[in-house]
C-alpha cells in the first residue's frame, strides 16, 4: 500500500474513532457541549435567549476565534482543495472555526462524488459539519452559504428561469413558491443560507446582468423579492440579498473590469435604488446582505458608514450579517484608490460594517491581517466583537447552536427536485412569456392546418441560455424544437435549419464596423430560405445565450447580434407565416421586427423546460399573460429610457413651431412600455371604487376595480396600479406603480380586484430628505400597462 494511501485511511479511521469518541461526550439530551467543558454554558443552553447566548459565546473567544469568523472558505473546486476533512485542516487557519463555506460540493465548478444522490451530499454537509463542530475548541457550526437566483446551485436541483423571466410573470404567489422550493432543496442537501434575490434596478438596457433581475421598477422587484426572502426563510434558510447598493447602474452601463462611479442623485438613490432593499428588510427581515463592488458619490460602498451601518443597520433596522462580494474589499485598495493598500482597505471595510470576507483566495488573506490591526492598535477589539456578533446571531437564529446537522439525510432523495417542483418550474416558464405583436391574430398557430413548419435560427435547437453559474446544472434542457416536435408528433413535418450563429465572426465590432456576409454564412442562410419556401409557416427562434448577455457581458448595441437581422429579413421576404421568438436576458431593439414580422414573442431566458412552455404558446395550450418589467426602447441613443420617469424627461421632441426650437431629430417613444404585455383573448375594465375619496395622511386608501374576460378562452391578465401625485413640493415621477395582481380568467367571468394603498405608498422625499404624505390629489390610474390605463379617479389627502 502507497503511504498516501495508508495516511488516508489512517485518518479516517481516527477521524470516525474520535468522532465516536466525542459523540459519548458533547451530545447531551436537549444540548450539545460545544466547548467540550462537561458543563451547559449560556451559549450552549437553548431555552436562553439568543442575544445572551452570542454574548456568552463571544465572551469565550480568542482572537483568532473571533477573526475565524470574519471570513468565507469557498467550497471545492473554488478554494477547498478537499472534498473531505483531512488531516491537514488541523493546520490550516480554520482549525479555529470559519464563517461560511460558499458552494460546498455542489459540483458548480468542479464535479464531486458528492453533489448526487442528494442525500450523499446532505450526508458529507453532515461530515464536514461535525469535524467543526467537534475538531475546534469552540465547535462553533458553518454556515453552508451557496447562489440561488436561478433555483438553487446544486447538481441537478430544481431550476428556476432567470430572474428577468421571474420578474415577468408579475405572479407574488407563484414567486413564493419558488422561494420555498429552493429554501426546502437548501434545507435538505445541508445549506443554511441562500444569496437570493437580486434587488437591483436594472434601469440602463445595455447591463449585462439585466437577466440576472427582476425588472427596471423598484415596486415590482420590491414585492417579488419580499415573496422570494420570505419563501427561502420559510425553510428555516437564510435569505441573503444583493447586492447593496446602488450596483446596477455603472457609468455607461458597463459591466466587467468597471462596475463603478453610477450617476445617480441622492434622492433617486432613496427612491429607486434602495427603496427595494429597504422595503424587504422592514417587510421581511432577511438574515443577509452582500455588499456590492462599486462607489457612490466617491465611496466605495464596501467601505462606507453611511451605507453598511447607518443605512443599513440604523436606518432599515437590519439584524443579519454582511457578507461581501467576491473581491469587493480588494477594490477599495486596487480600483477605487481609497486604500494605499489590501491592509488600509481591510480596516475601512471591518469600520464600516462588513462583517464576513469574501474572494476566490484562501480565507487567511483577510484573517491573518485584521488579527495584525488589531494587535497594532489599529483596529478595536470592540470593533470585531461587533462584527462577530452579528455573525453569531444568524447562526443562533439559524438553530445551528440547538441542530447543526441535516436531520434526515435520507430525505434529500424525496425532497429535491419532485415532480410537483417540475410542475412549478413549468408553469413559471409558461407565465414568463410576453406576447409583444400578434397581427391578425396569426397565433396560435392552428396544429390541424401545419402540415410542414420549419424552425429556424441559432437558438431553435440550442438551450444553453437555461444554465447558468448562478443555478442548477445537470438537468435535462428541451429546446424550442424539441417541444414543437412534441407537441406535433407525426402529425406535422418539423424540419431545422439554423440559419446562421448567434454572433459573427469579428463581434461585436461589426456592429460598428459592418463586415460582408461570407459564403458560409450566405449558404447557411439561404438553406433556410429555401426550406421556408415548402413550409406552411416559420419559427424564427433568434436572440441572445449565455454568451451574449450576463454578469460582464454588457453591450453596446441592442440589436440583434451577428447575422440573425439578415436571416430574418430573408425569411420575410418568402411571403410565408412568419413568427419570431425572442430570446433574450435584456431589452432588443427589434424596431424592424415589430413593423414587418407579423407575431412576436418574448420568451426571455426560459428554464430547462422553456421549450416545452414556448411551444404551448405557439399552439394556443397556453394563452401567454407575461408582461415585461423593462422598457424596451427604439435605440441605445434614447438612454435612460425606462420607468418610472420625471416629468418631461422622456418627452418627445416639438414638431409645430415653438420659440425654443422644434424639429425632427430623433426616435421618440419606447418600443414596448413598462408592463406591456398581449394575450390571445380580451378583458374590459370597469366598476372603480375608490375609499375613502378624502383621506388623512396616515389613513389607508382602499380600491377594487372589476375586470372581465370578454374574448372566447381564458387568459390571464396582470392589473396593474398606478399613483400620481398631482402637485408636490419637489419634483415626483409621472406616476408609481403601486400595485399589482395577475389573474386568470374564463370567457365571460368577472373579477374584482382590491388593493389597498398604506401611507409609504403616497409618501415622497421632501426638501429637507425626509419621506413624508403631502397633503393634496393624488390620481390613481388602473390598467393593463404603464401607457394602457383605463380608469381613473382622484383622491385628496389633507
Amino acid at each position: 500500500m502507497k503511504p498516501k494511501a495508508f495516511f488516508s485511511i489512517f485518518f479516517f479511521l481516527f477521524f470516525l474513532s474520535s468522532a465516536f469518541s466525542q459523540s459519548k461526550t458533547i451530545y447531551r439530551k436537549g444540548w450539545i457541549d460545544f466547548n467540550k467543558n462537561g458543563a451547559m454554558d449560556v451559549f450552549e443552553d437553548p431555552s436562553q435567549p439568543v442575544d445572551k447566548r452570542v454574548e456568552n459565546l463571544l465572551s469565550q473567544m480568542t482572537l483568532d476565534e473571533k477573526t475565524c469568523q470574519m471570513a468565507t472558505l469557498y467550497g471545492y473546486g473554488r478554494v477547498l482543495k478537499d472534498e473531505m476533512p483531512a488531516a491537514n485542516w488541523k493546520n490550516e487557519i480554520w482549525k479555529d472555526g470559519i464563517a461560511n463555506i460558499d458552494e460546498e460540493l455542489s459540483s458548480n465548478k468542479l464535479k464531486t462524488q458528492y453533489s448526487f444522490p442528494f442525500s450523499k451530499h446532505a450526508e458529507a454537509i453532515n461530515t464536514i459539519q461535525k469535524w467543526f463542530v467537534e475538531e475546534t475548541r469552540l465547535g462553533i457550526p458553518v454556515d453552508f452559504t451557496n447562489e440561488g437566483i436561478h433555483g438553487l446551485t446544486h447538481d441537478r436541483a430544481t431550476p428556476l428561469p432567470a430572474p428577468i423571466s421571474i420578474g415577468a410573470t408579475w405572479n407574488k404567489t407563484l414567486v413564493r413558491q419558488a422561494g420555498e422550493t429552493v429554501g426546502r432543496e437548501a434545507k435538505a442537501l445541508g445549506y443554511t443560507n441562500i444569496y437570493t434575490p437580486i434587488l437591483d434596478p436594472a434601469r440602463d438596457q445595455r447591463w449585462g446582468r439585466v437577466v440576472e433581475c427582476y425588472g427596471e421598477d423598484p415596486f415590482l422587484i420590491a414585492e417579488l423579492g419580499k415573496q422570494m426572502c420570505l419563501g427561502v426563510q420559510s425553510e428555516g434558510v437564510a435569505s441573503t440579498l444583493k447586492h447593496f447598493a446602488v450596483y446596477s447602474v455603472p457609468k455607461g452601463g458597463r459591466d466587467g473590469n468597471a462596475r463603478t462611479d453610477p450617476h445617480v442623485a441622492p434622492r433617486e438613490m432613496q427612491q429607486l435604488y434602495l427603496y427595494p432593499f429597504k422595503k424587504v428588510i422592514q417587510e421581511a427581515h432577511p438574515l443577509g446582505v452582500m455588499s456590492s463592488y462599486n462607489d457612490w458619490n466617491g465611496e466605495p460602498i464596501t467601505g462606507s458608514h453611511y451605507f453598511l451601518t447607518e443605512l443599513l443597520r440604523q436606518q432599515f433596522g437590519f439584524r443579519g450579517y454582511v457578507v461581501s462580494d467576491s473581491r469587493a474589499v480588494e477594490y477599495i485598495w486596487e480600483k477605487h484608490h481609497v486604500a494605499e493598500d489590501f491592509k488600509e482597505a481591510i480596516r475601512q471595510a471591518v469600520e464600516a460594517g462588513l462583517n464576513v470576507y469574501t474572494n476566490f483566495r484562501m480565507p487567511e488573506v483577510y484573517i491573518v491581517p485584521v488579527r495584525e490591526l488589531v494587535k497594532e492598535g489599529e483596529l478595536s477589539i470592540a470593533k470585531v466583537d461587533e462584527r462577530v456578533r452579528d455573525v453569531l446571531r444568524v447562526k443562533f437564529m439559524l438553530g445551528l447552536f440547538d441542530s447543526p446537522y441535516v436531520k434526515d439525510t435520507k430525505l434529500a432523495d424525496k425532497i429535491v427536485h419532485t415532480a410537483k417542483d417540475d410542475s412549478m418550474e413549468l408553469q413559471m416558464n409558461r407565465e414568463s412569456v410576453v406576447l409583444l405583436k400578434n397581427a391578425n391574430n396569426l397565433l396560435p398557430l392552428n396544429r390541424n392546418a401545419v402540415k410542414t413548419i420549419l424552425v429556424t435560427g441559432p437558438l431553435a435547437n440550442d438551450a444553453s441560455y437555461a444554465v447558468s453559474r448562478y443555478g442548477p446544472n445537470n438537468n435535462p434542457l428541451t429546446t424550442v424544437l424539441e417541444g414543437i416536435q412534441q407537441k406535433l408528433g407525426k402529425n406535422a413535418n418539423v424540419i431545422l435549419e439554423k440559419g446562421c450563429n448567434v454572433v459573427n465572426a469579428g463581434w461585436p465590432e461589426t456592429e460598428i464596423i459592418p463586415t460582408p456576409l461570407s459564403s458560409g454564412e450566405k449558404d447557411s442562410i439561404e438553406r433556410a430560405v429555401t426550406a421556408a419556401k415548402n413550409a406552411d409557416v416559420i419559427v424564427a427562434v433568434l436572440g441572445e445565450d449565455e454568451t451574449t448577455v450576463g454578469e460582464s457581458l454588457s453591450r453596446t448595441s441592442l440589436d440583434l447580434p451577428g447575422r440573425q437581422q439578415q436571416l430574418l429579413e430573408a425569411l420575410y421576404a418568402t411571403g410565408k407565416p412568419l413568427v419570431l421568438v425572442v430570446i433574450t436576458g435584456q431589452p432588443l431593439t427589434i424596431n424592424w421586427a415589430d413593423r414587418y414580422v407579423p407575431a412576436i414573442i418574448n420568451a426571455g431566458f426560459p428554464g430547462p423546460q422553456g421549450g416545452k412552455a414556448i411551444a404551448e404558446v405557439l399552439f394556443g395550450d397556453y394563452n401567454p399573460g407575461g408582461r415585461l418589467t423593462n422598457t424596451w426602447i427604439k435605440s441605445v441613443g434614447q438612454i435612460e429610457f425606462n420607468f418610472p420617469f420625471k416629468p418631461g424627461s422622456q418627452a418627445s421632441q416639438s414638431t409645430t413651431p415653438d420659440p425654443n426650437g422644434a424639429g425632427k431629430t430623433s426616435v421618440n417613444g419606447p418600443l414596448y412600455p413598462f408592463g406591456y404585455g398581449l394575450s390571445y383573448t380580451t378583458f374590459q375594465y370597469s366598476n372603480l371604487v375608490v375609499t375613502p375619496e378624502t383621506s388623512n395622511r396616515e389613513g389607508n386608501i382602499n380600491v377594487s376595480v372589476d375586470v372581465t374576460n370578454t374574448g372566447k378562452i381564458k387568459g390571464d391578465e396582470v392589473v396593474q396600479l398606478y399613483v400620481k401625485d398631482v402637485v408636490s413640493s419637489v419634483t415626483t415621477y409621472e406616476s408609481v406603480l403601486r400595485g399589482f395582481e395577475r389573474i386568470g380568467l374564463n370567457p365571460g367571468e368577472t373579477k374584482t380586484v382590491k388593493f389597498v394603498l398604506y401611507p409609504d405608498d403616497l409618501a415622497l422625499l421632501d426638501k429637507n430628505m425626509n419621506w413624508t404624505v403631502e397633503p393634496g390629489q393624488f390620481q390613481i390610474w388602473i390598467g393593463a400597462s404603464s401607457v394602457d390605463i383605463r380608469l381613473k379617479k382622484t383622491i385628496t389627502v389633507k
